[in-house]
């Protein structure tokens, strides 16, 4: 059996290691690695695949960066001759990036089965590119690996048939537990010189809160507010460091007692965030990953396609009213921020259930 994986940004890397991992107990699968090049940082990927220890790319694309609908157009145009040569009989996308939404397409009309990991997954905000990609995908796709039970409810409702929907668990959680003792390892808060004292952590690179000026100036604000009582650590996105540059932010957030760092590799980033007194983000990864590290999350959104991540784990929806995101940093720094436990099935074998869903769909026993 032939399955082509598709990666493109550096939250697919998460989610496709442990699924070629558990693809290797079974000798009929021949599985190959297409990576889009959507994040086209060279040094990052390789961080990224030697700290997962995923295999070289079979194909990169090298598509790089540009609009949506340029970025989908040309992803499209360059993995339809990777499936013509490889023929597979499965094509494997993950999360809700351009790349999922385009190879996913290209396969849907060349009539090779799609599995999607990640389905369901909905937040009611089509403005998100992320959501158009998730309804698209999940239209075409013909296995649906849902993290969450009311995934399941979301694609039902779109039409989806409930024999074609599986409930596996979260593979971003796979390889979190996978790799958390490694993580502890890490020396990064002795490079940054908090080891022992109590830092908050920031994510930021969703359009709403990093392309508008003024958004992006409260958010900076809100920042040098935290940082009067606790330091504030801050691996940006490029994009980011890009857009607080273009506003002339970037001074003025060095001046907040805010430490603006490069991107961090994954063991590093799982080091600052289990050791963060508070994380504050608009990453849809984090809010899983600091659920099941048990550290109270601040999501900077108005909404969220992981519910299950506030009903069940450690994480609060705050917007970006400046007032509000101060009030619950001192909440959780009184002691008051959310506990949480670990949903159903974030046990560190979704990869197993999702790889043994398709060996019985295709006849496959493992080694």
């Amino acid at each position: 059996m032939k399955i082509l994986n598709v990666v493109g940004a550096r939250p697919n890397f998460m989610k496709i290691a442990p699924l070629l991992r558990e693809m290797r107990r079974y000798p009929a699968i021949q599985a190959r690695l297409v990576h889009t090049g959507q994040h086209y940082d060279a040094e990052m990927s390789r961080v990224f695949f030697e700290e997962l220890a995923l295999p070289r790319p079979d194909v990169d694309l090298e598509v790089g960066s540009g609009t949506h609908a340029w970025q989908t157009a040309q992803v499209m145009l360059r993995f339809e001759p990777v499936l013509e040569e490889f023929q597979p009989d499965l094509v494997i996308v993950v999360g809700d990036v351009n790349s999922t939404l385009a190879c996913a397409l290209v396969a849907a009309k060349r009539l090779v089965p799609v599995a999607h990991v990640e389905a369901g997954l909905r937040s009611f905000d089509r403005t998100m590119p992320e959501e158009v990609n998730r309804l698209l995908t999940d239209a075409v796709a013909d296995l649906l690996f849902t993290t969450a039970p009311e995934a399941a409810e979301h694609l039902q409702r779109e039409g989806i048939p409930a024999e074609r929907i599986f409930f596996v668990g979260n593979v971003m959680v796979d390889t979190l537990l996978q790799h958390r003792a490694r993580a502890e390892r890490s020396t990064i808060r002795r490079t940054l010189g908090i080891e022992g004292k109590p830092y908050a952590l920031i994510t930021l690179h969703r359009p709403s809160n990093v392309d508008d000026p003024d958004a992006l100036g409260r958010l900076v604000e809100v920042l040098g507010q935290i940082g009067s009582a606790l330091p504030v650590i801050f691996p940006a996105h490029p994009r980011t460091i890009k857009r607080l540059t273009e506003a002339g932010l970037a001074d003025s957030v060095a001046s907040r007692d805010v430490r603006l760092l490069e991107p961090l590799g994954y063991l590093d980033f799982v080091h600052l965030m289990s050791h963060a007194r508070v994380v504050l983000t608009d990453s849809g990864g984090v809010q899983e990953e600091t659920t099941v590290l048990g550290v109270p999350c601040l999501t900077l959104r108005a909404n969220t396609e992981r519910p299950v991540t506030i009903t069940e784990g450690t994480n609060t929806l705050v917007g970006t009213d400046p007032e509000r995101i101060v009030r619950e940093v001192e909440r959780v720094l009184q002691g008051k921020g959310k506990a949480g436990r670990v949903p159903a099935l974030w046990d560190g074998q979704a990869a197993q259930r999702i790889v043994a869903v398709i060996a019985r769909r295709f006849g496959l026993a493992p080694a």
